[in-house]
């Protein structure tokens, strides 16, 4: 798919704010011991990917009924849906200086439109040595869902199912989008909000 950036600007995808607040000494830290793990801009790029992936829970996967949204409360609770992981990961690289954003897809609950849909969120990052986006999903992996890092080919959790009216978005977006934040800011159990209040389209 071809992606399209939100913005012309490459700075914008190092801007920080109330969610992306990768100043937070936790983000900080955690960004420093990432950093430090390779010299190199693809190593890195992995391991903070990685880490986000495989020590961060997702909340319904784990059944914790914790809501967290920025950077730092996810790595305080270390949990968080998708949209929360999606923040920390962007935090994460942009501490480095290396530029993130975010992109999303809608998919079904279920395996027919009948189940209804929900907004999935996932990162795109920009690699300087090849002059490319690549995109890259920290939702956790599990028995049928396998996100990894590649050049090659994109393994993100979901393959998207036109036929069942899946969207996959291909903007490029600088910033979180609003109705993902108010949606984790607006409520008290992840769990409930997993099940009946995630918006479904863009």
């Amino acid at each position: 798919m071809q992606l399209t950036r939100e913005s012309s600007q490459i700075t914008d995808y190092l801007v920080e704010d109330d969610v992306v607040n990768y100043s937070h000494p936790l983000v900080q830290a955690t960004a420093r011991r990432l950093q430090m793990s390779s010299d190199q801009e693809l190593s890195r790029i992995n391991a903070t990917f990685t880490f986000v992936r495989d020590t961060i829970t997702h909340s319904w996967d784990a059944q914790d009924p914790h809501v967290t949204c920025s950077a730092s409360e996810v790595l305080e609770h270390r949990t968080g849906i998708c949209y929360a992981k999606s923040h920390l990961l962007a935090a994460l690289l942009r501490a480095q200086g290396i530029p993130a954003g975010f992109c999303y897809q809608s998919l079904t609950l279920g395996d027919t439109p009948e189940s209804g849909y929900a907004l999935h969120a996932l990162n795109a990052v920009y690699i300087s040595a090849l002059a490319r986006w690549v995109r890259i999903d920290a939702r956790g992996n599990k028995p049928g869902v396998q996100a990894e890092f590649s050049l090659d080919e994109e393994k993100l959790a979901f393959p998207v199912r036109p036929e069942l009216d899946e969207i996959d978005y291909p903007t490029i977006y600088a910033r979180p989008q609003r109705k993902v934040v108010d949606v984790l800011r607006q409520h008290k159990d992840s769990l409930h909000m997993y099940q009946s209040h995630l918006p479904e389209r863009l």
